[in-house]
């Protein structure tokens, strides 16, 4: 059995294995913002009953690409503050367009994701680069 993560420092590389593959990230990121329109909402309308909707938004989108896409668990399930933590990180960087830069550095030293699906970014571009050498 792994030991547990103590820091932030080492979670955030294992965070970004969980979530090796792109739909993976494409679905937090969907749920994630969603989550945070429908929070706001809430509290901008001060309707309370949109909070549960957002974790629903939020979080729905997220499980279901860990359930049956990168199959694995959900960090949040263990981790769950630095998991809330991780996925606003992860959104932020995806919207500017840094999230790359990350995921090499998670990878580094053939480290793997624990899903059954997980793909390092070297694997995942292999695919690419087979199609482009065939034309």
């Amino acid at each position: 059995m792994p030991k547990p993560i103590q820091t932030y420092g080492e979670f955030w590389p294992f965070y970004l294995r969980e979530h090796s593959l792109p739909v993976t990230r494409r679905f937090h990121f969907v749920g994630t913002s969603l989550g945070l329109a429908t929070g706001v909402a809430a509290v901008v309308t001060g309707r309370g009953a949109l909070v549960p909707a957002a974790l629903v938004a939020a979080y729905g989108f997220a499980w279901f690409s860990h359930f049956f896409i990168e199959r694995n668990k959900p960090a949040s399930f263990k981790y769950p503050l630095w998991s809330f933590i991780s996925d606003f990180r992860m959104a932020g960087l995806m919207a500017v367009g840094q999230l790359d830069a990350h995921m090499e550095r998670a990878f580094a030293n053939g480290a793997q994701g624990t899903g059954a699906n997980s793909l390092t970014p070297a694997q995942q571009a292999q695919p690419q680069a087979s199609a482009q050498q065939a034309r």
